[in-house]
């Protein structure tokens, strides 16, 4: 017995050897067919892969950093900030755990380092409802110039530089793009908080003057000196918590949230209704949402939790069973003006109260939607539809001031001795609130003999329509403009 094993055993080495002999090139090995020892240059990374995932997510991050770090005393000054404020990175970072495994996912598959996934934390605090006083918006913090130029839809239905899955994709592109530009990705960053023309342009004027052209050597504005030492200190943080005496919250290597496809038009409160979840942590998960209502053309596809999202499919095949108590599934949808219209011409139109129609569009007072117009109403028995594809894309609602339709300029009367304000308007059959503010005037106003005052044509629905409170005229803030940015070489500029 003891030879037959032996013999066995000699037989599967022989084996062994001659499929290593001709098992291919791919196996480095010396012409006798031995084994060759791999050297460290040969290795694609020269990090060892662990057999055991990561415990948890920020041990996972700590082990993506890749980017060179930044020393300098403004690093250590943030580091105070932060450490000093235990408070304040406890809801940055309760805060990111719905958000953090994505971007941890993303930067891996493109293969850049896991300090971008803190990001967010300098650039919003993790909040994607964040606008700043520029007008970026979202987590990511993008204008509303370079949210088009990276394909995030804007308009009255949706804004997708809020949107989780779409400002991250763009957030990652708009980054890779800049290394690929830069080389560094200190520069980069500042490219992407000060816009890239301004960083080739600071470049080349130390270039020209014979200094350096890092991060450090540049004269840059305050925002985006301090920009790259709030993100090294950050990563300090999460790198060493215990030199700061901070705790950080554990986060799951787990998704959180799951990708749901829908198929119709959906209320808000329905979803939550059938996930289960309240309607503030679904608007969170979801926060380019800007109705009540998904629509199925604009939103394809919905953030939930991940253990909420095999409840809500199951319910909603309840619902569309008939076994459920839920009611219909949407409220609302999209109608689009043929012609320049009142607002209570609208509402006689669609069946909807005036005062409905203008709180669900925030229609401001004396404005006529203009032609082409979207406007969300309730769904009624002739206006059951989902919105389609084009309006989903499209949408826009625009106002033009109630006497601009026949009265073109105006024109312009002198007041004269025992002229008033009612006086006048009754003279010219407008309202003392039209000509008061066409003129800029309160309606208690004394008139001065001279004065010039503007008159417009009254809007046929204006003088019979109850008084309002009294509103601002008309300005350029209250009627939308378009244009078109001035064409550069390079990306719109990104700023806070």
């Amino acid at each position: 017995m003891t030879v037959l094993r032996l013999f066995l055993v000699c037989s599967l080495l022989w084996l062994a050897g001659c499929a290593t002999q001709q098992g291919g090139s791919s196996s480095p090995s010396n012409p006798d067919g031995s084994l060759k020892p791999l050297h460290s240059t040969q290795l694609s990374s020269g990090k060892v892969a662990s057999l055991t995932p990561p415990q948890d997510l920020w041990e996972r991050i700590r082990s993506g950093f890749a980017m060179p770090d930044l020393v300098d005393e403004q690093v250590t000054e943030r580091e105070q900030w932060y450490s000093s404020r235990p408070d304040y990175i406890l809801r940055m970072t309760e805060r990111s755990r719905k958000y953090l495994f994505h971007i941890v996912e993303e930067l891996e598959k493109r293969n850049m380092p896991t300090e971008l996934a803190l990001l967010p934390y300098i650039e919003s605090a993790f909040n994607p409802q964040a606008v700043s006083s520029a007008k970026a918006a979202g987590m990511w913090q993008f204008m509303p110039a370079t949210g088009t130029y990276f394909d995030l839809k804007q308009n009255m239905l949706r804004d997708d530089r809020r949107d989780v899955l779409a400002s991250t994709r763009a957030a990652l592109d708009y980054l890779q793009k800049l290394y690929n530009m830069f080389g560094d990705w200190h520069l980069a960053l500042a490219a992407y908080n000060w816009g890239e023309g301004s960083v080739s342009r600071a470049i080349k004027r130390n270039e020209k003057a014979g200094l350096g052209t890092g991060y450090l050597d540049l004269n840059m504005p305050a925002e985006t000196r301090q920009y790259v030492p709030k993100l090294q200190a950050v990563k300090n943080i999460i790198a060493r918590p215990e030199d700061f005496d901070t705790e950080l919250p554990v986060i799951e290597n787990h998704p959180f949230f799951q990708v749901v496809d829908i198929e119709q038009d959906m209320d808000a409160e329905v979803v939550a209704q059938l996930a289960d979840i309240s309607l503030e942590d679904f608007r969170a998960l979801n926060p380019s949402l800007k109705k009540p209502v998904i629509f199925a053309a604009a939103t394809p596809q919905i953030l939930l939790p991940w253990d909420n999202a095999k409840v809500f499919e199951q319910n909603l095949r309840e619902l569309k069973t008939g076994t459920s108590s839920v009611g219909k599934l949407a409220s609302w949808t999209v109608w689009t003006a043929p012609k320049t219209m009142s607002v209570a011409e609208i509402a006689k139109r669609v069946g909807t109260p005036e005062a409905q129609l203008r709180e669900a569009n925030n229609i401001p007072p004396r404005m006529l939607v203009k032609a082409g117009s979207a406007l969300m109403v309730p769904r009624t028995q002739e206006l059951d539809r989902d919105v389609a594809q084009h309006i989903a894309n499209s949408a826009n609602l625009n106002f033009t001031p109630e006497y601009s339709l026949t009265s073109g300029k105006g024109r312009t009367v002198r007041v004269q001795r025992g002229d008033t304000l009612l006086g006048l308007a009754q003279r010219h059959k407008v309202s003392v609130a039209q000509l008061a503010s066409w003129n800029k005037l309160s309606t208690k106003a004394q008139l001065r003999v001279g004065q010039t005052l503007r008159l417009f044509a009254a809007a046929s629905n204006t003088v019979a329509a109850a008084p309002r409170k009294q509103a601002s005229p008309p300005t350029k803030r209250n009627t939308p403009t378009k244009g078109t940015p001035k064409k550069r070489n390079t990306t719109p500029k990104k700023r806070k």
